[in-house]
């Protein structure tokens, strides 16, 4: 069979998977074909959330990395989270004595922590996801951002608050600065900030000393910044009641740095699944 014949096999085989990713997030998806899309691979990795390690299906396409909750597995997903590949960086970790095979994904909006079930799957996942971001980047198609969400330090790194130092109980709950990623008290975390590269118009959750900083920052900058800054502030706890509750319930979800993970087992189902697609091109 020549190359034609090759590229136009490989060509429907692709098509056909990446609807069959569509189809697997129902009507709640986003459409995910795209001319010039490849899907290079699939498969389930264990991702840290608040709640603990829960596992999430990813599917690595050669622009966007994409994952979801497993409602029946290999057939129906939900939950959809699309994550342009450009917009993201990759930090190998060692393993930890309760921690295997994790590594740590960057993007503007949340940093979150994943681990395979081998250290082989590890390494590829790695280096697929590279490949794939270092070819859309050489392309001069994308270019990279500098703008990366804070890592969460774990709840359980701090029994206190780490701006006043109050201790945590029952009533005095803890919280998390979008800036910095602290653990602080909801005395210390008052203030609200747009952070645009997480969200671009919703007023966040940040301590007293960012707080303090990015309005150092606005002063400093004038005029400009009402235009062109990352950030901006001005809004108190009193006067965010509308988004409060919201903003809990994500705070309930987050991503938080997988300290308290077990060795869990990982179903056969897990096997990361590379589809070789030796005639992927990045879009262009």
């Amino acid at each position: 069979m020549g190359t034609r014949e090759n590229q136009l096999m490989f060509g429907q085989d692709n098509r056909d998977r990446i609807h069959a990713v569509e189809s697997s997030f129902g009507p709640s998806g986003k459409p995910l074909f795209e001319p010039g899309r490849v899907l290079i691979g699939e498969g389930r990795l264990m991702k840290m959330s608040r709640r603990g390690p829960q596992p999430k299906v990813f599917f690595l396409f050669n622009d966007v990395l994409v994952y979801g909750s497993i409602i029946l597995n290999r057939r129906w997903h939900k939950k959809q989270k699309i994550i342009p590949l450009e917009d993201s960086q990759i930090e190998d970790l060692e393993d930890g004595i309760k921690m295997r095979n994790q590594w740590l994904i960057r993007t503007p909006r949340k940093s979150f922590y994943v681990a395979a079930a081998s250290s082989e799957e590890k390494r590829a996942w790695i280096e697929h996801i590279e490949d794939c971001r270092s070819s859309l980047l050489r392309s001069g198609v994308c270019q990279t951002g500098s703008n990366f969400a804070k890592t969460w330090i774990p709840d359980r790194d701090s029994s206190v608050c780490m701006r006043c130092q109050e201790k945590f109980t029952v009533t005095q709950r803890r919280h998390h600065c979008r800036k910095c990623g602290f653990v602080v008290c909801g005395a210390c975390s008052k203030q609200r900030a747009v952070i645009r590269h997480i969200h671009p118009t919703k007023w966040l959750r940040v301590c007293t000393m960012c707080h303090s900083g990015l309005a150092t920052t606005e002063a400093q900058e004038g005029p400009r910044a009402q235009g062109g800054s990352t950030e901006k502030i001005g809004l108190d706890e009193d006067e965010v009641d509308g988004l409060s509750e919201e903003e809990e319930a994500e705070e309930q979800t987050e991503d938080h740095d997988p300290g308290t993970w077990m060795n869990s087992r990982m179903d056969p189902w897990s096997t990361y699944v590379y589809f070789k697609p030796e005639h992927s091109q990045p879009r262009i």
